[in-house]
Parts: structure tokens; sequence; C-alpha cells
């Protein structure tokens, strides 16, 4: 059965599309990463499409899937690499692709990963200083 490669890289998976996608490989994708993000306890995932051409109306639902799980699983989505067709017909078909974060490049998105996983720190941080404060009292 045909896999995309998924990388760890620290706290963040990477995944990078360099095929056709057809409906069975982003089923199997959707399965894949979401395990993996449960096995490594990754807190973002970083979704290269550049190398698609085309998205129709499955595989765009399919991305958002992903995010919405990645979400419930505690890590972040970034789609990068978006062709300007792709974002075209995924407007045209109506996808929104809620809860899917964009950026032009894999800098980008990385920089909006690691950004999200700080001001999540720093709010947990935040947090537990006020219980902290209020268990003194």
């Amino acid at each position: 059965m045909e896999h995309i490669p998924i990388l760890k890289m620290g706290n963040f998976l990477l995944v990078t599309i360099q095929v056709d996608m057809h409906d069975r490989l982003a089923m199997t994708l959707q399965e894949d990463l979401t395990n993996r993000i449960t096995q490594t306890h990754a807190r973002g995932v970083l979704i290269d499409i550049s190398g698609l051409e085309i998205v129709d109306s499955f595989i765009g639902r399919i991305l958002g899937n992903i995010a919405k799980m990645s979400r419930v699983l505690d890590a972040e989505t970034v789609v990068v690499g978006m062709q300007p067709a792709v974002a075209i017909t995924l407007v045209e078909l109506g996808l929104s692709l809620t809860g899917i974060r964009t950026a032009l490049n894999v800098e980008k998105g990385m920089a909006l990963l690691r950004s999200s996983l700080n001001q999540t720190t720093d709010q947990i941080t935040a947090t537990k200083g006020r219980a902290d404060d209020d268990a003194e009292d």
C-alpha cells in the first residue's frame, strides 16, 4: 500500500505531498497522520502541498478533516505551498478549509507553528502562575 512519508521535526510533523493524491491515499494519510500525532505527541503538523496541481472537493475535505482531528489531538495544522490554481479551485468549490492555517512556504509555515506553540506555552505558564498565587492565599 502506498504511503506519504511523515517526518518528525522536534514538536512538529512534516508531510510533503509530492505525488498526485487519489482518494485512498488521502484516507491513508489521514489515518497515518493521526496515529503519528498520538505516538509522537506532536504539537503541530505542517503539510506541504506544493506538489499538488489539482485538489478536488474530496481532498479538500480530507485536509479539513486532518486539521480538525489534529486540533482534537492538541496539534495545530498549517498547509503551505498552495498553487494559485489550487486556491482558485478550492474557493470555486466553496471549501473554506476551516481550522487550517496557511502560509506561502515551509519556512513561514514553521514560523507560524512555532509562534502558535510559544503562545500556548505562555498561556499555560500564566494559568499555572495564577493557580499558584491562588494556592498561596
